[in-house]
């Protein structure tokens, strides 16, 4: 029985260890393939113009407050109490609703982004996935962070070359 329950462990411990040897791991830079995929540098094309429309935007508020505020100080000495008084309101207000429109634009701006980089990452992460279930990984790690300061090269391989194929074999 002893020697069954020896055989029985040295087996176990033996396809422990072969095993432990065919365990592979991808490694790759995540943000790297993303910037690398054309739709990546579209849709920052896109991003950009959208920036311009609403810098452009801003910059009216503010060229139409300025000019508001200098008929202002021009006028200020002939103007009725009452309309001076209105004039200050409407200064005020344009003033609020120029910085409310940047608000805005910056919270609109990081909603488009997001909205437009969604179906990049999933197009990447669908790559990536396809690309370690070929090639057997256990898991694939993205070093963007240095989370990863080191990778035994012997259960360990660089998957970006594989991915940015399967990535340019299917096109969106």
């Amino acid at each position: 029985m002893k020697k069954y329950l020896t055989v029985v462990f040295f087996s176990l411990v033996a396809f422990a260890a072969s095993a432990q040897t065919e365990i592979k791991y991808g490694y790759l830079s995540y943000d790297s393939l993303m910037c690398s995929m054309p739709e990546y540098a579209e849709m920052k094309s896109q991003m950009e113009n959208l920036r311009k429309k609403y810098e452009a935007e801003a910059l009216y508020n503010e060229t139409s407050f300025r000019r508001m505020f200098a008929e202002f100080l021009q006028g200020q000495k002939d103007f009725p109490q009452n309309i001076l008084l209105k004039r200050q309101r409407d200064l005020q207000e344009a003033m609020e609703k120029g910085m409310a429109f940047r608000r805005s634009a910056d919270s609109l701006l990081v909603s488009a982004e997001a909205d437009m980089r969604r179906p990049i990452r999933e197009r990447l992460n669908k790559a990536i996935a396809e690309v370690g279930r070929e090639r057997g990984y256990e898991c694939v790690v993205n070093t963007d962070m240095e989370t990863f300061p080191f990778l035994h090269p012997s259960v360990s391989e660089n998957a970006a070359p594989f991915v940015i194929k399967k990535l340019n074999a299917v096109k969106p």
